[in-house]
């Protein structure tokens, strides 16, 4: 399931591709160099060769399991993953033309300096060191590999960003940028979005009728049969037993027995549900085999059953508002509609600059209501982002804003008051501002290494990758 490779792009992945901080290459496409027949390569950069097995060496070290990889396939995971390969080659090749090195006394100072290896006294404790290694299934030759590679790209960012030290005037600017009073006044808009109480049975066949084909709902007409060891075996507990016999079952699957002649065989009787359609309150199972419609007979295990199913039809069909369920969630979409009506043409009439001071007024009428926004970090009535984009508006403009629970609201800068420089935080602005430049120039030397290396990819050999997972 692609939620496993999320899950997995949350830990491992993930901090590879944070560390590696070149932004990943576009695939430009098939070489010539490959039209004879080169199979063993599978990227050119250069005249560096990554042959195919250097590829699977690298997926197999990854931590992705095969499943994941054989089921996020659609999702491009192979190219993501060569894409991040090539990056990483293309920062070696830069350690090794600017000739950064690390020594092994400085590499053996990083790890005995590591938290994880020092006891309470501060001492590196060669047992804490090891058992990391047992924990994490790694040798430490393999440890102190990728610990040198990790170094060498920090020394190598570091080189590319070497002196960078902001002016004082840009340090005080963002400081005052980010610690400014602003000065708001708002409207919520709540109470001017159309009530799902005012929504006429004229207003829902209208909204129906403009989007028929948007509001189809599929439903299903499927059996299923709930399998367990009590009722498969009579016995209270899993066995082996039951699970060759739901091996068995997943064979007479792939052999297209019939549904009716599997669960005969088993002694179960099957459920049979007509007309079902995906509902939030619906039961698990049947929700389950739902999202599991594009697979029409199959068996899986939700909590401690197993569930065999086959879907007969499935079919398209309008909404019928007769359905209280379906009646009430037709009114939430035409109710989240109609919110987004009024907001864009709140948002057209600021953008086209057709909005005023005289509209907003008469707009809001008793409901302004006025805030302060201490710094660019106050997010204590609005979103974060939202308070960003308050900061980023001239004095006298307006715009919609949300708040966590995404209550929309009509906003206008009133007013900025700039807050008097504390010497004591200037430290911290400094730093945050020639990190902000040595992102630029780290940027810069992303679009430096697209012109300095051209990186060919074999589509073929890829697509035999691609075909070895399938």
């Amino acid at each position: 399931m692609i939620s496993s490779f999320r899950n997995f792009a949350k830990t491992k992945f993930a901090g590879l591709l944070v560390f590696i901080m070149i932004i990943p290459f576009v695939f430009w496409g098939m070489g010539s160099m490959f039209s004879s027949g080169n199979t063993n390569t599978i990227v050119k950069i250069n005249k560096e060769n990554i042959s195919t097995q250097e590829f699977i060496d690298y997926l197999n070290n990854s931590g992705i399991p095969q499943n994941t990889i054989k089921e996020n396939l659609d999702n491009n995971i192979i190219e993501e993953l060569l894409s991040s390969l090539v990056s990483t080659t293309l920062l070696e090749l830069e350690v090794k033309d600017y000739d950064i090195i690390i020594s092994e006394n400085t590499l053996l100072r990083k790890i005995k300096s590591n938290k994880n290896f020092i006891d309470e006294n501060g001492k590196f404790q060669r047992i804490k060191y090891e058992k990391f290694l047992l924990e994490n299934n790694q040798s430490a030759p393999g440890f102190e590999l990728r610990l040198r590679g990790r170094e060498l790209q920090k020394n190598l960012f570091d080189y590319i960003g070497a002196g960078t030290t902001s002016p004082n005037f840009l340090i005080n600017k963002l400081y005052e940028e980010e610690n400014k009073e602003l000065e708001i006044e708002f409207i919520d808009l709540k109470s001017f979005y159309k009530k799902k109480e005012n929504i006429t049975t004229d207003d829902l066949n209208k909204f129906l009728t403009d989007n028929k084909d948007q509001l189809k709902m599929e439903y299903l007409d499927f059996d299923y049969a709930i399998i367990n060891p009590k009722n498969l075996i009579g016995a209270d507990e899993f066995n082996q037993t039951f699970f060759d016999k739901i091996d068995q079952i997943e064979v007479d699957i792939s052999n297209e027995i019939p549904f009716k002649n599997i669960v005969s065989n088993i002694n179960i009787k099957p459920i049979n549900i007509k007309d079902f359609r995906f509902s939030s309150g619906k039961n698990e199972i049947e929700k389950k085999i739902f999202e599991l419609r594009k697979n029409r007979f199959d068996i899986f295990e939700i909590e401690d059953d197993y569930i065999i199913y086959k879907i007969h039809d499935i079919k398209e069909k309008e909404p019928d508002l007769n359905d209280i369920v379906t009646k009430k969630e037709i009114i939430d979409l035409l109710t989240q509609k109609n919110k987004f009506d009024y907001n864009k043409e709140l948002l057209d009439k600021i953008k086209n600059k057709e909005f005023s001071n005289n509209d907003f007024n008469k707009l809001g009428k008793n409901q302004i209501k006025t805030i302060k926004l201490n710094s660019m970090r106050d997010n204590k009535k609005f979103e974060i982002n939202a308070v960003k984009l308050l900061y980023s508006l001239p004095i006298n403009s307006f715009t919609l804003i949300n708040d966590e629970e995404n209550n929309i609201y009509l906003a206008k800068v009133k007013n900025f008051q700039n807050e008097e420089v504390n010497n004591e935080k200037l430290a911290e602005y400094a730093n945050k501002q020639n990190s902000y430049i040595k992102n630029t120039m780290l940027k810069s030397y992303d679009l430096f290494l697209n012109d300095k290396y051209n990186v060919v990819l074999n589509q073929k050999t890829i697509e035999r990758v691609k075909n070895f997972f399938q």
